[in-house]
């Protein structure tokens, strides 16, 4: 897996905020074997989808390389 360049922050809290239930917000920061599970379980019936959407805001997230969202 080849790190690609930081992920934004602002595309990764709206992505988690409209469309967190699909998984959106992890596949954009390249989480996709978790997304894909979020995706079939709709968000682990919206625990999940509040849990990133708190993460992402609190600047907790990390991308898939470990690296933080840049703002």
């Amino acid at each position: 897996m080849v790190a690609t360049e930081q992920k934004s922050w602002w595309i990764a809290f709206f992505l988690s905020l409209f469309l967190g239930f699909f998984g959106a917000d992890r596949f954009y920061i390249g989480r996709t074997r978790s997304a894909i599970v979020k995706l079939f379980t709709l968000g682990c019936f919206g625990i999940w989808w509040l849990s990133d959407l708190v993460l992402i805001a609190s600047d907790w997230r990390k991308d898939a390389w470990g690296r933080p969202l840049k703002h």
